[in-house]
């Protein structure tokens, strides 16, 4: 295993080609002409295709892809640091103080009982941290860039703190049928800002349904995606294009979920 100077040298490195990259005089013109907002896409693509070599259990490829986002948060430190703000050095120290605070039984001389217990109190060390920035509200400082369906499985989340949340996943599934029933209703109206208003809601209500469930949402879709791909190209290989009927089609998709159970 590498050593510690050895990650260090190679971290150095790493800093020392993003500068190159970044110099006016002799750098990349591409690198050098990006900024934080045109950047930041690529930090979310690259997020994603650490969770995709993580899913398809690729050792070499999720090394590759740290890598990738690890650059990612090497090229928003050196502009940060081109502009007077902060370096990776900054960045590097406050999550290392941030984590130190935040596990006090492993770095200070508190007890927890058990993960449940550290869960708890990383909650109240993070919503302690949101007050100083005076984000004072339940549902304060949940990223707006955060998938849609994650984002709306943290705000039912933070919802449920102060009560606002059925006891049950029973109550889910009638409201399930409810949100079911004003999208038919909106889809008689015509009017398709309704019927975008109601497929929204009924999203966010399985989303809800997956959270009492303990299903994560992103997950479950990602392989329900997965899924529909496979089958898709099992009846491409089953059936040429001339002899794609609809009963021929309807019956290669069901041996295509048989196959894949």
């Amino acid at each position: 295993m590498p050593s510690v100077d050895d990650s260090a040298a190679a971290l150095q490195r790493l800093l020392d080609i993003m500068c190159r990259l970044r110099d006016p005089e002799g750098g990349c013109p591409w690198d050098c002409a990006q900024d934080f907002r045109s950047i930041a896409p690529y930090t979310l693509e690259e997020a994603y295709e650490v969770v995709d070599a993580i899913e398809r259990e690729h050792p070499d490829e999720l090394c590759d892809e740290l890598g990738d986002l690890l650059f990612q948060v090497v090229f928003h430190a050196r502009m940060a640091e081109e502009r007077g703000w902060f370096g990776f050095a900054e960045v590097a120290t406050a999550i290392g103080n941030k984590l130190e605070r935040r596990h006090p039984h492993v770095f200070g001389d508190v007890e927890i009982a058990d993960a449940e217990a550290q869960t708890l109190a990383w909650e109240t060390h993070k919503r302690g941290e949101r007050a100083q920035r005076g984000h004072t509200g339940v549902l304060a400082g949940v990223p707006l860039a955060l998938p849609a369906l994650t984002r709306a499985a943290k705000l039912q989340k933070r919802a449920a703190r102060i009560g606002l949340d059925w006891p049950e996943a029973e109550g889910v599934f009638a409201k399930l049928q409810e949100e079911i029933g004003e999208l038919d209703a909106a889809r008689a109206t015509g009017t398709p800002e309704a019927v975008s208003a109601e497929v929204g809601d009924l999203l966010f209500t399985c989303v809800n349904l997956a959270r009492h469930l303990g299903v994560d949402p992103e997950g479950a879709l990602r392989a329900a995606n997965a899924r529909f791909e496979a089958r898709v190209a099992h009846v491409e290989a089953a059936l040429p294009a001339e002899l794609q009927s609809a009963e021929a089609l309807d019956r290669l998709w069901e041996s295509a979920k048989q196959a894949g159970r």
